[in-house]
């Protein structure tokens, strides 16, 4: 039996940070960053039935073309990621009465929508990228066994070619879902190698009043390639979504409609277009 400080429920039952029960989502499940993208997304429902909101976690589930979808905000960044992964889980795979795991197991299909900035200045502002691989720049993922998904090589290659400091922690490379991959692909998409970065500034080579470790990392990114692939955007939450859903056994896939080119200086004159874009595009697949 899991003990009640490991999984922590709140007094109605549901889980405690994310305020849902398991009759509350779908296995469907579209990320957000940001709450109020989440009824940016919902407009587009026929009906919704069900809403909540604790922090910054708001949940709405609903029916679009028949197909019941939940709309979730994370919140920014791979820590936010970890209790949300988590707690969805414990959701479909352990019963919150006997607090025990499920015999027969749930696999969820989780889709990331964001956005994000673009490292190479072939994949232009307003344009999609479908992460086929994630690069973690964070150490979250570390206090998990996760050598048994990882890309050993590919993290190798960029320690390598970009002169990682160790003491920053290992990066780890993990792919998406090859199922959703298929379900999502088109000749809309770019398929990209995105990174994520545990934070906005610094560990994104952003330099306001602080020096950096590594001032020249952001070029060494552009640059780094392996049999061909090479990184195309930076964010705060996919690696990090790709390792836990692999861990535990959910689909995952992250889509960015790009609103930023670091490579040419650029930035997308309507980013809300953009993005509502990359939103109809994905209902419209998960909807097939």
């Amino acid at each position: 039996m899991i003990q009640s400080s490991e999984l922590i429920l709140n007094p109605d039952g549901s889980v405690y940070h994310l305020n849902l029960k398991p009759e509350n989502i779908a296995r469907d499940i579209i990320f957000v960053g940001d709450q109020n993208r989440v009824e940016k997304i919902t407009q587009f429902f026929d009906s919704i039935e069900f809403s909540a909101q604790k922090r910054e976690f708001k949940t709405q589930t609903g029916y679009f073309k028949g197909k019941k979808i939940t709309v979730m905000s994370t919140g920014i960044g791979p820590d936010n990621i970890d209790i949300v992964m988590n707690e969805l889980d414990a959701l479909v795979n352990i019963d919150l009465e006997t607090r025990k795991p499920k015999t027969n197991l749930t696999s969820l299909n989780i889709i990331r929508i964001g956005t994000s900035g673009s490292l190479q200045a072939d994949i232009p502002c307003d344009s999609f990228v479908m992460s086929k691989f994630g690069l973690g720049l964070d150490n979250m993922l570390r206090s998990y066994l996760i050598d048994n998904i990882t890309e050993k090589n590919m993290e190798d290659a960029f320690i390598k070619q970009t002169d990682w400091d160790m003491r920053k922690g290992r990066p780890y490379v993990i792919g998406c879902s090859i199922t959703l991959e298929k379900r999502m692909e088109s000749n809309e998409i770019h398929k990209g190698f995105t990174g994520t970065a545990g934070g906005f500034y610094g560990p994104q080579g952003r330099v306001l009043r602080l020096d950096i470790q590594d001032n020249k990392l952001n070029s060494k990114m552009d640059a780094f390639e392996f049999e061909g692939i090479k990184m195309t955007n930076l964010e705060m939450e996919t690696g990090a979504i790709y390792g836990l859903g692999k861990l535990l056994g959910h689909e995952c896939l992250s889509l960015n409609a790009i609103i930023a080119n670091r490579a040419t200086g650029t930035f997308s004159d309507d980013p809300y277009k953009a993005v509502d874009a990359l939103i109809q595009y994905t209902l419209g697949k998960l909807a097939e």
